[in-house]
């Protein structure tokens, strides 16, 4: 009978766990350069006295959708979508580098190029600094040019783009980073669209059947820990009539 509770305990908990992925998903299907988090199980042995009898399935992260999502176009100058696997590159807030696929950028009022959340955006030779009243240009190397009035483009430094050998990790932040949280080397070959952003690869249909599936599992695992309480019961009956 323990073993039926046990079961249904940890399935249920399972797809409650799968249930808060799935929303965080569909939360975030229109954030910009989201990244869908991708899930899994697994079985964990409950600790205690005598044998290791009863497993416990737990909902483990196993990363992220590496697949790009759509690419939007805004006719906004400092509005980039990378291309491929490549990644744009931010200073944290507590100095480390890390990275993005949300390229909507902008001035700050101290005339450095930051994120739409104030991040700083990291150029070859650190952050950017952009002429007052000048137009900004972004090519599709990453190179930033500035210009002013009837003068020739002045370059002013050129986006730090990567491109990860292996899978990032993110952080509690939103961002990614590497396993060691070490900053990788500039790609010259990772190239961007100006004038455009990419769009979550959220799926909303495939989140809201996902969400549905894990719904009616959790109903099917407190169905069994309902009838583990009747049995319980009727158990319990028989044995005080005897």
């Amino acid at each position: 009978m323990d073993r039926m509770i046990y079961l249904s305990m940890s399935g249920a908990r399972a797809m409650l766990d799968r249930q808060a992925v799935l929303a965080n998903n569909l939360a975030n299907v229109s954030t910009t350069g989201f990244r869908a988090e991708l899930s899994a199980f697994r079985a964990v042995p409950v600790e205690g006295d005598g044998a290791s009898t009863r497993v416990f399935a737990l909902e483990t992260s196993v990363g992220y959708d590496p697949s790009e999502g759509p690419t939007i176009p805004t006719g906004r100058n400092l509005d980039v979508a990378m291309k491929g696997n490549a990644w744009l590159a931010l200073q944290s807030l507590n100095g480390t580098e890390a990275y993005t696929r949300a390229g909507a950028l902008t001035v700050r009022e101290d005339r450095t190029l930051v994120n739409h959340s104030g991040l700083v955006a990291l150029g070859a030779n650190g952050p950017i600094q952009v002429p007052a009243d000048s137009e900004i240009s972004i090519a599709s190397d990453g190179t930033v040019s500035a210009v002013k009035g009837n003068a020739p483009a002045v370059v002013v430094g050129k986006l730090k783009l990567v491109t990860p050998a292996e899978p990032f990790q993110r952080g509690a932040d939103g961002l990614f980073r590497t396993r060691d949280a070490a900053a990788l080397p500039a790609d010259p070959e990772a190239k961007l669209q100006g004038g455009a952003l990419e769009g979550s690869n959220v799926s909303p249909v495939g989140g809201m059947v996902a969400m549905i599936a894990a719904s009616r599992q959790f109903e099917s695992q407190m169905k069994l820990l309902q009838t583990a309480e009747s049995d319980e019961k009727a158990a319990a009956q028989l044995l005080s009539v005897g």
